[in-house]
């Protein structure tokens, strides 16, 4: 008789809910079971190592923060009156000196303006219910709204089919269907639209043209009306100002910073010359003593997007104040809002050229404009009152601060003729050449004496159109064109100019056939090049025709080295030059000394780029406006700080008008839950409290929250394919003298700071200790670093990912370079050494865990940068025999990833084989240069 089976229907799991707190009190998340917790805490909240660790660098992580004494008393633990060094942990900043300005100095009032006594606590609003979550019944009601709306972006129709089944399941269960959060997705949208809190309806206004119409056949843009879309600029301002989320983010008075060796510096917006400048105009009023300077910056960036129906075009205009820090506005967190949308009048081909339709559509660019910001006139003469971010009431007067554009657009905000500089009277036809500053003032000083025509030819000055700037006060057009580096520099001059210029000098230096393979063997190096955490590949080349922003800044970081050896040494000389221009102008904080840097370069820059004339690449010369603003870059800085959180590109355009005031009303209401503490249980679930290693799936990235020294973090994850023995071990990853360098390891920490003891590899294997032989082997480890410059996040802090594993994304094996400190006493690279891991490895030792990593060490080729590159090299280290030179150091001493770029000019003129990729370059090459364009931060050690 066959046995019986019985079929039993598997079990449902139960849900379970977020209930376990994380007991550490700096954070905020909470987790469904014990064991959770416990991975937690092993990869979130590291101890301190219990060996001794090598001292810190000082260019591999910041000093402590200055603790300056503050004009008033804290409240809720942040200093009521804004710090301007927050966040910016700079060496030895105890000794800098901050001049604040002495009338604008943002003085803490009360709602009808009376300036309070020094240290009086804010007079804080009638704060509501713990218990009321209008305009949503209850919590669960509005995470359900941020959760469908914000985070999954989910359809109309998807809403109310997951509606439906929702009552359907309530029903089943004996619950009343009106229990359910939401009727329909219609409900859901309505809920949110009542938000007061952020209420900033969309308004809009038409323009048409008013000129007189010819008698016959006027064209279709005359008799059109053209819409124009804005919020209320005072609004969103109003609304930045009093922020929660900014508290301790935010100047609220221009300031001068001097270093300990007297240099000025320039950081954030309000460090910058122009912000004290504009507060000198204003003070001259004494009735505005006391106020805060509020500047307001825009940006605009005319965007095509492709539906259905065709190509759109829209003309986004952005706002933002220069209060705020800058790692805050790069960042975004609400500090950049979408303002408007500008119209963009279009004609048949034959008016394109019409002198009365360039006309009208100039001046529709600025009247929208003046007209969009109207709400902000008679605050830029008279302060108002308004709450910031610490609960403080005070007095702000508004300017019309930089506006961030590409050259087209400077051209018609500055009402010039295309070809010439809107912010210098130079030549067109030679701009780099002497040419003073121009101003409003100064044009209407030559409309008063010269024809249009005049202006035109010799001034290249369009005089029948009035800048929007001319509407308001203290604002002058040439003044506040701000830099853009993404469109100027990355797109216009490094993509559009220089790598298509190496083209055409192939072009016309060989032949057609022979050009095209030059052509294709730096893509294959450019195809080749090793894989680094969030570096965009191009595993066909540069073959494609659309190109981004990230197209150009990628190709940016390893275009120079697969050209060595294709070009003239001084086409190299002009590449690295103009990539040291967008580095160094990138930095974070700039000084003296960098600004000078910054004027060098572009002056090799120049020199160097003039082998393109002599070949008959440039036969007319440079006088081109994008490159000829690299010059100007040195005064924009010290008028407006470091334009590392300046861009004009923005990523709101993703959602328009109504959605956009949906995602802000959503935005605005979780700051005020999170402020009256309605958030902090266990139905936070927000993307923004996961912790990195919820995040490992991506390479690289910024870190959420305040400045931490920096560490290395091994993976918590074991590999179960790795057996723990260590002779199995060093079986499977074929290092067979695996056991003995683990015993040398521990006889280098044990005598650590000995220094008469002899080298672990100068003493016989038997006199170096035994261990447990249980070692854990795992595939990746994380670097968190200080880079401000950088993605980072708030308190400038980056994470990448290290690799070591023999099969990466089922493709090949990848084991990333890294750098090492050697010697702490020596800035940058010159006291840091390379090497490539083959193994993160943790064992324990005498009651001590040791995480540490098999490597392969480096050695620098030279004691300073090829001089042609400006990049240093390095050659792997090798044994009498040939084998890698190996040796387990501990994780502590590598410091972050490396990226090395094989010398691909070791070839000679042959092209490199065809065998070689991404996967395997750093086997078949002898010698590699160390990348100091992979990131902002490589550069910064490559100049220590």
């Amino acid at each position: 008789m066959p046995p019986q089976i019985y079929h039993h229907k598997p079990a449902r799991p139960h849900h379970s809910s977020l209930t376990i707190p994380c007991e550490n009190s700096q954070c905020n998340r909470w987790f469904r079971s014990v064991s959770g917790l416990k991975k937690h805490v092993r990869s979130c909240h590291v101890s301190a190592p219990s060996h001794p660790l090598p001292p810190e660098h000082p260019a591999l992580s910041p000093p402590a923060e200055n603790e300056l004494e503050s004009n008033f008393e804290p409240f809720d633990g942040q200093d009521e009156q804004e710090n301007p060094l927050s966040n910016e942990p700079l060496e030895d900043q105890a000794q800098c000196e901050i001049e604040y300005h002495p009338f604008l100095d943002g003085r803490p009032c009360d709602e009808n303006g009376n300036f309070l006594p020094p240290g009086a606590k804010p007079v804080l609003p009638e704060t509501p219910s713990t218990n009321d979550w209008s305009p949503y019944r209850d919590r669960v009601e509005f995470e359900t709204a941020e959760l469908i709306y914000k985070k999954v972006q989910m359809s109309g129709g998807d809403i109310n089919a997951l509606v439906d089944l929702w009552r359907a399941s309530f029903i089943k269960n004996g619950l009343a269907d009106e229990d359910v959060p939401f009727a329909n997705k219609d409900d859901l949208y309505r809920v949110i639209d009542s938000t007061s809190s952020s209420d900033m309806p969309w308004e809009s206004f038409s323009l048409s043209y008013n000129g007189k119409l010819p008698e016959e056949d006027p064209s279709e843009w005359m008799k059109q009306e053209f819409d124009v879309w804005f919020r209320s600029s005072l609004a969103i301002i109003q609304n930045m100002l009093s922020n929660r989320d900014f508290c301790g983010e935010t100047n609220f008075m221009p300031y001068r910073k001097f270093s300990k060796k007297g240099e000025r510096e320039y950081k954030d917006f309000m460090s910058g010359e122009w912000a004290w400048k504009q507060a000198d105009k204003i003070s001259v009023d004494p009735t505005t003593h006391g106020s805060s300077f509020v500047p307001v910056i825009l940006g605009s960036d005319k965007t095509t997007v492709s539906v259905a129906t065709g190509q759109n075009e829209y003309y986004p205009v952005y706002i933002s104040i220069g209060n705020v820090h800058n790692n805050v506005r790069r960042a975004h967190r609400n500090a950049v809002a979408l303002l408007g949308f500008l119209a963009i009048p279009k004609t048949e081909k034959k008016y394109a050229n019409d002198v009365k339709f360039r006309k009208f559509r100039r001046q529709l660019f600025h009247t929208s404009l003046a007209r969009i910001l109207q709400y902000l006139k008679p605050g830029m003469l008279v302060p108002e009152v308004l709450r910031c971010a610490d609960m403080h009431f005070r007095r702000v007067i508004y300017g019309i601060g930089p506006y961030i554009a590409d050259y087209p657009e400077q051209a018609l905000l500055a009402c010039i003729v295309q070809g010439w500089c809107p912010r210098c009277i130079a030549w067109p036809n030679n701009l780099d050449g002497e040419g003073g500053r121009r101003s409003e003032d100064h044009t209407e000083v030559l409309a008063n004496f010269l024809s249009p025509v005049v202006l035109w030819d010799q001034y290249g000055i369009v005089s029948d159109i009035v800048p929007f700037t001319h509407d308001f006060p203290r604002a002058d057009i040439h003044e506040i064109l701000a830099p853009d580096l993404l469109h100027q520099v990355i797109k216009g001059t490094f993509k559009d100019h220089l790598v298509t210029w190496v083209e055409d000098y192939l072009h016309l230096t060989y032949s057609k056939k022979r050009a095209d393979e030059i052509s294709d063997d730096i893509d294959r190096q450019i195809a080749a090049v090793p894989s680094f955490p969030g570096l965009q590949r191009f595993p066909q080349g540069r073959g494609f025709k659309q190109w981004t922003g990230d197209d150009s800044k990628a190709l940016m970081k390893v275009y120079l080295p697969a050209i060595e050896g294709h070009v003239p040494p001084d086409i190299i000389r002009t590449f690295q030059a103009f990539l040291d221009f967008c580095y160094l102008v990138r930095h974070d904080t700039h000084s003296d000394s960098t600004i000078q840097k910054v004027q060098d370069v572009v002056k090799d820059f120049h020199h160097s780029r003039t082998i393109f004339e002599t070949l008959g690449v440039r036969p007319t010369g440079f006088s081109l406006p994008r490159q000829h603003s690299l010059q100007h870059y040195p005064w924009l800085i010290q008028m407006f700080g470091s334009p590392n959180g300046l861009c004009s590109r923005f990523e709101a355009l993703g959602q328009m008008l109504l959605i956009n005031q949906r995602l802000d009303k959503l935005a605005v209401s979780r700051v005020d839950f999170t402020a009256r503490g309605m958030l902090s249980g266990t139905l936070d679930t927000r993307v923004e409290h996961h912790n990195t290693e919820d995040n490992n799936n991506g390479d690289s990235g910024p870190v959420p929250g305040p400045l931490t020294p920096g560490y290395v973090k091994p993976s918590v994850r074991r590999l179960r394919q790795y057996s723990t023995n260590c002779h199995k071990l060093s079986v499977q990853l074929n290092q067979p003298r695996l056991v003995e360098l683990l015993r040398r390891f521990l006889y280098s920490q044990a005598h650590m700071n000995d220094h008469v003891a002899p080298s672990a590899f100068n003493i016989p294997l038997h006199q170096c200790p035994m261990f447990n032989p249980r070692v854990v082997a795992t595939h990746s480890a994380v670097a968190y670093f200080y880079a401000p410059s950088d993605c980072s996040g708030i308190g400038g802090m980056r994470q990448e990912t290290i690799r070591a594993t023999p099969l990466w994304q089922k493709h090949a094996a990848c084991y990333d370079c890294a750098f090492v400190e050697r010697d702490p006493s020596i800035p940058g690279i010159r006291g840091l050494d390379v090497v490539r891991i083959f193994a993160f490895l943790s064992f324990s030792h005498d009651n001590t865990t040791y995480p540490c990593a098999l490597i392969q060490w480096f050695s620098h080729i030279l004691d300073e940068p090829d001089e042609l590159t400006g990049l240093w090299k390095v050659q792997p280290d090798t044994n009498d025999d040939g084998s890698p030179s190996l040796e387990i150091i501990h994780l502590d001493c590598i410091f972050r990833s490396a990226h090395l770029m094989p010398v691909f000019s070791d070839y000679g003129h042959q092209f490199i084989p065809s065998d070689i990729d991404f996967t395997n370059s750093l086997d078949k090459f002898p010698t590699f240069y160390i990348n100091k364009y992979i990131d902002h931060h490589a550069f910064g050690l490559s100049q220590g």
